[in-house]
């Protein structure tokens, strides 16, 4: 009897500390998996993005911070707007003193190449969004200019055929975005459609000038089949100049960019198809999903090229968007 005394005696000694330990975990929620080690184990990713309250620009830094807070279970995110390259370099210092192991970064101003490179040498994986930038390293998401205007010919001639007189509005004041946009949109036409007419003017990215350079445009020309329009914003104004002259010749209007405004027009326009090559902001979500992916240690590509998309009537609903200040 006595010695299974001594023996119960010293099972509960053993057992003691035990639960002991074990009862102090489960009271505390901290440790090794609990309490801030979720946060720990995410990555940190910070985001610079102009800050412009309405128009494209705007969109980008929505589209952004949607897809963070989408991934929210996976990263920690900081992300900042700025006015100009001075104030977005000294928000990436920031980023880096903070700990950020990616930055994306949508560079809207000259003079990011020294800031980005200190990133890259303080071992930052960076991801630029449209901007192309000369430093070596750096990763890039962009969407498909030269396809935008390759696009836009398809669609001009599946809705009035191989013949009729089209109107291009470039924009010179846009560089390489026009230029390429105008060379995709003229190289297809020639191999689809030889014998179209092209008139070419030249306008900008606004809807205030596509109005007042569409309203000369439709005083010299009697007759007009479609108008290829690199633009949404631009576009909004020849749809305007087209309304208030009354004109029911001109068959199509194209567009590019993405925005809900025209998007919402497409509907209401029976009589002509109104188009938008997409050149979408959101396509800064794909440059978020690179930078975790970089973080896992995946291989990418450094340059990602999303190919175009078109949107008119028949499917518009599709990219609808309420809370896009684009």
């Amino acid at each position: 009897m006595k010695k299974l005394v001594r023996l119960f005696v010293l099972l509960v000694l053993v057992m003691v500390p035990v639960l002991t330990a074990c009862g102090s975990n489960d009271a505390s929620g901290t440790g090794d998996e609990g309490g801030d080690s979720d946060s720990a184990e995410k990555y940190k990713v910070g985001i610079l993005a102009p800050a412009v309250t309405h128009g494209w620009v705007a969109a980008v830094a929505y589209h952004a911070e949607s897809r963070a807070e989408e991934l929210s279970d996976e990263i920690d995110y900081q992300i900042h707007t700025s006015s100009n390259a001075s104030e977005m370099t000294s928000q990436l210092d920031d980023l880096i003193t903070w700990g950020a192991e990616a930055i994306v970064a949508f560079p809207q101003w000259e003079g990011m190449e020294v800031p980005i490179q200190r990133a890259l040498d303080e071992g930052i994986e960076v991801v630029n969004f449209d901007i192309a930038i000369d430093v070596e390293g750096v990763h890039r998401v962009a969407g498909d200019n030269y396809d935008m205007g390759v696009q836009g010919a398809n669609y001009v001639v599946d809705k009035i055929g191989t013949e009729g007189e089209v109107v291009i509005l470039e924009v010179p004041s846009a560089g390489s975005v026009s230029e390429l946009r105008n060379a995709g949109f003229v190289e297809k036409m020639e191999e689809i459609a030889p014998d179209m007419n092209l008139h070419t003017y030249a306008t900008q990215f606004t809807r205030e000038d596509g109005l007042k350079d569409f309203a000369d445009i439709l005083t010299s020309m009697d007759h007009i089949d479609a108008v290829y329009s690199m633009d949404d914003e631009t576009s909004i104004g020849v749809l305007q100049a087209i309304s208030e002259t009354g004109r029911t010749d001109i068959q199509v209007v194209t567009g590019g960019g993405g925005m809900q405004e025209y998007f919402e027009m497409m509907p209401e326009n029976e009589d002509i198809w109104i188009q938008s090559a997409l050149y979408s902001p959101a396509m800064v979500k794909d440059a978020v999903d690179i930078a975790v992916d970089l973080l896992d240690g995946e291989t990418v590509e450094a340059e990602t090229v999303i190919p175009t998309t078109v949107v008119d009537r028949d499917n518009y609903e599709e990219f609808l968007d309420e809370g896009s200040p684009y």
